[in-house]
């Protein structure tokens, strides 16, 4: 993971009763985050799936400091006593992998075959494309093999398939490393992802919730390769037009369609930039805070809820501690349990006692738009129930 060290200038004279900072805070952030997760704790790699979920919530600051620790949260919330019920099933993944295989068969020859007819039909046909060896010792290892064929691959002046190639994406401070399926390289030197999904496309089309989830882990790949491209001169061109290949109706054959992820694109970059640096996030634990699966469910907890998190419905299909963190925020009656739209109309009432006591008209600023329809719908609710008829309930039979 990289460091990152704040450009902030400080004052030559320190303020009175200045303390500096414990001596684990003046640790470089590698090991800043080895610590939170455990000494013996092998780091969990942060993938697209997760950088979806975490540009779509970038105001979590428990899911980042996480994430760039390299927690693994699935066992986090096993042990918080929250299982979590996110990720696939073994079956799904079996299936999956055996569609993946079948459409690399050949050296490629079908999936080429499906980009050129789908993203560059005005092109020669790929035959004989190259499929370079990506073999390399580590991710940083994978990733320079990747550039340096990415480069040639550019130069080459030909079809080109990378299968599995490992880009890396600096993400708030921490360095992740993604795999996507595959990447293309067109005769023009251009550069295309491919994502391999599982999920049937019938009729040509395919589950719309499905095909915006594969377009939004797909972005983060676009991401990490305009980062790379950035830094060859010239830049080869970036498609924003992905492949999305999916079994065609109920078979096991490949069927095809581009995607545009211009959009997923744009917010994804948005919002991770939006992303506190982890070195800010890991300042503000306390001492001793650590992640690691054998603490006490006392210390996890402890831990966990030292770090704030911004729950939301949506968590609990993206993220391993939503069950966890829904239940805290019951506890805590936050209105972002709610659901973020709602979040957003209540304005700084951010309770469900201050809403109740809002409408009630026990608190709350008469002029604040919230208050104000608040009161009006508690009122037409009172009037509503004044003026409704009774009704008898017949006797049994």
């Amino acid at each position: 993971m990289s460091e990152f060290h704040g450009s902030a200038s400080r004052s030559s004279t320190p303020g009175p009763n200045r303390t500096p900072p414990p001596a684990t805070r003046e640790k470089g952030l590698r090991h800043r985050l080895a610590e939170l997760r455990g000494p013996d704790v092998p780091a969990k790699a942060l993938d697209a799936r997760a950088l979806a979920a975490l540009a779509a919530n970038p105001g979590c600051e428990r899911r980042a400091i996480l994430d760039g620790a390299g927690v693994d949260k699935a066992r986090l919330a096993s042990a918080l006593g929250a299982p979590s019920g996110f990720g696939q099933s073994q079956f799904a993944l079996t299936r999956g992998n055996a569609f993946e295989a079948k459409v690399k068969a050949d050296g490629g020859a079908e999936l080429l075959r499906l980009a050129h007819a789908r993203l560059d039909p005005g092109a020669e046909p790929p035959q004989g494309a190259a499929v370079p060896d990506l073999t390399a010792h580590g991710p940083e290892g994978r990733t320079a093999r990747t550039a340096l064929a990415l480069r040639e691959a550019t130069r080459a002046g030909g079809w080109t398939l990378l299968d599995h190639p490992m880009l890396a994406l600096d993400v708030a401070g921490s360095l992740a490393f993604l795999e996507p399926d595959a990447v293309v390289v067109h005769p023009d030197g251009s550069w295309s992802v491919v994502e391999i999904k599982s999920f049937p496309m019938l009729d040509g089309s395919a589950d719309p919730a499905k095909v915006g989830a594969a377009a939004r882990q797909a972005a983060v790949y676009v991401l990490a390769l305009e980062n790379l491209a950035a830094r060859l001169g010239p830049a080869p061109v970036v498609r924003h037009r992905i492949l999305l290949v999916c079994p065609k109706d109920f078979s096991n054959l490949p069927a095809a369609s581009a995607v545009d992820v211009r959009k997923q694109r744009a917010v994804t970059a948005r919002q991770l930039a939006r992303l506190t640096r982890i070195e800010e996030i890991a300042e503000t634990l306390p001492e001793g805070a650590c992640f690691a699966p054998d603490r006490s469910a006392e210390e996890l907890t402890a831990a966990v809820a030292a770090v704030p998190a911004t729950y939301a419905p949506e968590c609990l299909s993206a993220c391993e501690l939503a069950f966890h963190c829904r239940e805290r925020s019951r506890e805590e009656g936050a209105v972002t349990r709610l659901g973020r739209p709602l979040r957003a109309e209540l304005g700084g009432l951010t309770t469900v006692e201050d809403v109740l006591a809002a409408a009630r008209g026990e608190s709350g600023d008469p002029a604040d738009p919230a208050v104000v329809a608040l009161r009006r719908a508690a009122a037409l609710r009172a009037e509503a129930l004044t003026q409704a008829p009774r009704q008898e309930v017949a006797p049994c039979p």
